[in-house]
């Protein structure tokens, strides 16, 4: 078999395996009550895992984000935050200010 071929039966497998999970999914979600308690817990949980990976990137973070200070890094939050719900909670702008405020900081105020 042709290494050409061999990509190509690759991603039909992947597509189909994707899509068969995304047709079950269709299937199924007309029987699920999105206001039960097992949803609210799914919610919940969902909530602290990204909670979870907030502090870690915060507090521990690793690769080029480690070489920033912590109270850079809180202060580009803090101010992420407080745009996040000046914006109308638009989550683009949040981040995108987060991510500007913590690049700038570093370039003008540190000098990297």
């Amino acid at each position: 078999m042709s290494p050409d071929l061999e990509l190509w039966l690759l991603v039909a497998i992947c597509g189909l395996a994707t899509f068969a999970w995304r047709g079950a999914g269709v299937f199924l979600s007309g029987g699920i009550n999105p206001n039960s308690a097992l949803f609210s817990w799914l919610g919940c949980v969902a909530y602290a895992t990204l909670a979870a990976l907030i502090s870690r990137i915060m507090f521990l973070p690793v690769g080029t984000l480690a070489a920033s200070a912590l109270s850079d890094r809180m202060l580009a939050a803090a101010i992420a935050a407080a745009i996040f719900f000046l914006s109308g909670k638009n989550l683009f702008v949040g981040v995108f200010t987060g991510g500007v405020t913590l690049i700038l900081i570093t370039w003008v105020f540190r000098g990297a």
